[in-house]
């Protein structure tokens, strides 16, 4: 048939129909697909995942600010180099240090678009034939749907709600193999909220190391905690377990759009360099986007670390902008 399919040798990768639906925007957009558009009751987003459209969640005007002064003098409008220009990575480093037993050098900082090019870019480094990489269960779907996508295969470890969300380290060793490249951890938690004491976190650096696996802990959600645990970074343990921390400004700062994340290599004893993970993720950088010039060269989180809880937090606020909220009870 002239006007039909026959004639065209056109194939499609069905394997993205099946895996990105299981993401959250595939979720998200099967239910907003299914709105009645003809009732008037406004939506109510509960499942919106972006603090940033109400007026009670704004970052701080300083950062603003910047962004303008950035566009406006038109020297931040062409490409930046592949891993992000050095003072962006050198106040990464600089900030995440602060939190270290050692001193991040900029060369460990890997700029992204948003924490999910880190994701996508550590687990294409990953991706040899045959291997395999542990997640969560319950997890962040994105990983699932982006191993798949890649032919990685995936097996899940089950988070025990009996003990905080903690990780059934004795389930990781019983589904490791030699094909298993590495762990994924999300700190503090997603879903469950979950923030792992040092005591736990030590442990899964130290199974890591005994099965030979490096450790991607995805801290997103970094200093927002609400419990009695506070924050600690995966990278605390990079002197036992090789860790790649991934992390972005979306979260804590309130301005996903900016899409400014970052991957970072925790590895005082370089062997993440002897393995060729650096070369390669150096190499999949050379082949994707990169963040916002201008994003990147105003890039100066001590601006925004003058706040050292929610209950300091909520004080600014109401001295600065007349807004009344509580701090976080458990």
């Amino acid at each position: 048939m002239e006007n039909g399919t026959e004639r065209w040798r056109v194939r499609v990768n069905e394997r993205l129909n099946t895996t990105s639906a299981i993401t959250v925007r595939g979720v998200l957009m099967k239910l907003i697909g299914s709105l009645n558009k003809d009732d008037p009751r406004p939506t109510v987003p509960l499942g919106h995942g972006d603090p940033s459209p109400f007026p009670c969640f704004r970052t701080t005007p300083v950062a603003e600010d910047a962004i303008v002064d950035a566009v406006r003098s038109a020297k931040f409008n062409s490409y930046p180099p592949r891993h992000g220009i050095l003072p962006a990575r050198r106040a990464i480093a600089d900030y995440l240090s602060c939190d270290l037993p050692y001193v991040l050098s900029l060369d460990d900082v890997y700029l992204t678009i948003g924490c999910i090019q880190a994701i996508e870019v550590i687990l294409t480094v990953l991706a040899c034939p045959g291997s395999n990489i542990l997640l969560p269960r319950p997890g962040f779907p994105y990983y699932e749907a982006r191993a798949a996508s890649l032919q990685l295969e995936v097996r899940h470890f089950d988070l025990n709600p009996e003990k905080g969300w903690e990780i059934d380290l004795e389930s990781v060793e019983a589904l490791a193999d030699e094909n298993t490249t590495a762990i994924v951890i999300i700190n503090p938690g997603n879903p469950c909220g979950t923030v792992y004491t040092h005591q736990h976190l030590k442990k899964i650096a130290e199974t890591a190391r005994k099965l030979g696996i490096l450790v991607i802990a995805d801290e997103v959600y970094h200093h927002l905690t609400f419990g009695t645990n506070p924050f600690v970074p995966m990278g605390v343990f990079g002197s036992i377990v090789p860790v790649i921390t991934l992390g972005s400004i979306s979260k804590r700062w309130l301005v996903p759009g900016w899409r400014l994340g970052w991957l970072v290599t925790c590895d005082p004893n370089g062997i993440l360099k002897k393995l060729g993970v650096i070369e390669s993720i150096m190499g999949c950088l050379n082949m994707t986007s990169d963040p916002p010039t201008f994003i990147q060269v105003k890039l100066n989180i001590s601006l925004l670390e003058d706040i050292n809880d929610d209950a300091e937090f909520c004080l600014k606020l109401a001295k600065e902008e007349s807004v009344i909220i509580l701090p976080g009870m458990q």
